[in-house]
């Protein structure tokens, strides 16, 4: 009998040691579970961080400030973009062929004088330095990035002499190799966005990160299919030019790709600064706006002034814009709709405004500002 009972006390003990082993083993299993990080929560961040993207909208318009206008004496136009702190611009080699001396005009229609100081005989690409953009900020080249078929890009340049258009479009091919004139085209994008005359050396721009991957240069008729010249295939190049200009410009062959600015100009640059003075109001950039601004208007009001006389509108837009042009002069007659804060209220309200345009030392002002009833 004793042994018996020996027997079911030993039994019960080894019951309750395994027991307690196995509930020890279970609690420190379910907390590492519990407590350890979630896999599935890890790849959520991570795809959410791929996935942010700068806004559209403040890509074109920080990338605009550095792209600019390219004009020759014979009035041809090209488009280039900013790359560097010495006030170089990286630019397509047709678009200056022939000339030493070029004008650059800026997006707030400022003009400098610009001289060629690389330019290539054998790929599209040429730089031009301006000495008045020294120290500008200027647009972020992505050298080692290759875009796919299907990514998102912005094209920007001045087609047809309209500054600062951009386009958008995807990357409808890669590796291209096309032969225009006397340049060949070698591992070039091929893109679905419109290019134009006048659109030639311009930035092409990553979607996704705002950096520039590429220099519009090419177009075919048939089907608008445009190409880009990868930029980290001409960095070197360039980049050698900003560190040793050239001393002696080889001659080239012009691509009969180039557009004469329109008897117009005058109506589309007024179209235009009033547009991108607009546009600064609604951006909050009254540096950009007052910088617009003829001598005159200036004169009588300094800039506190000017900005406090925006400081309660939200957002404003343009409704219409109507030009007419008088003595070399263009009056531009705007409908603008304007949010505007009334205390605590939100109040919308449309104006009648009528801006004179006309040219201060070349460059294009707005020398007044009249509401209209």
């Amino acid at each position: 009998m004793n042994k018996k009972l020996i027997r079911s006390i030993i039994v019960s003990v080894l019951i309750w040691i395994c027991g307690g082993i196995g509930y020890i083993y279970i609690k420190d299993k379910t907390a590492e579970n519990v407590f350890s990080e979630s896999l599935i929560l890890k790849k959520d961040n991570n795809t959410s961080k791929e996935q942010v993207v700068p806004d559209l909208k403040e890509i074109i318009r920080e990338a605009q400030k550095k792209v600019v206008m390219v004009e020759l004496d014979d009035g041809s136009i090209g488009s280039g973009f900013l790359y560097n702190n010495k006030g170089d611009i990286i630019t397509n080699a047709h678009v200056v062929n022939g000339s030493e001396i070029v004008k650059i005009r800026t997006t707030d229609a400022k003009g400098y004088e610009g001289k060629v100081i690389g330019i290539s005989t054998e790929t599209d690409v040429a730089v031009v330095r301006v000495d008045g953009l020294k120290d500008i900020e200027p647009l972020i080249l992505s050298s080692n990035s290759k875009l796919e078929i299907g990514d998102e890009i912005l094209a920007l340049g001045s087609p047809l002499g309209y500054q600062n258009t951009v386009t958008t479009g995807i990357i409808s091919g890669t590796d291209r190799e096309l032969d225009v004139e006397s340049y060949t085209y070698e591992n070039v994008y091929q893109i679905s966005a419109p290019i134009a005359p006048g659109n030639s050396g311009g930035p092409l721009i990553d979607r996704k990160t705002g950096k520039v991957v590429g220099i519009n240069s090419a177009r075919i008729e048939q089907g608008n299919i445009g190409f880009s010249i990868p930029i980290n295939s001409v960095f070197p190049l360039v980049n050698s030019w900003s560190e040793t200009p050239m001393k002696n410009l080889p001659v080239t062959s012009a691509i009969d790709d180039l557009a004469e600015i329109d008897e117009n100009k005058m109506l589309e640059t007024s179209d235009y600064l009033v547009s991108y003075f607009i546009e600064s109001i609604n951006f909050r950039d009254f540096v950009t706006a007052y910088s617009l601004l003829g001598s005159q208007w200036q004169s009588n009001v300094d800039y506190d002034t000017f900005r406090s006389q925006y400081l309660n509108i939200i957002s404003i837009s343009i409704d219409e814009l109507k030009k007419e042009n008088k003595e070399n002069k263009v009056f531009v007659e705007a409908i603008l709709t304007s949010l505007e804060r009334n205390g605590e209220e939100q109040v919308s309200k449309t104006y009648k405004v009528n801006y004179e345009v006309a040219y201060e030392n070349d460059q294009a002002k707005i020398i007044i500002e009249k509401k209209l009833d």
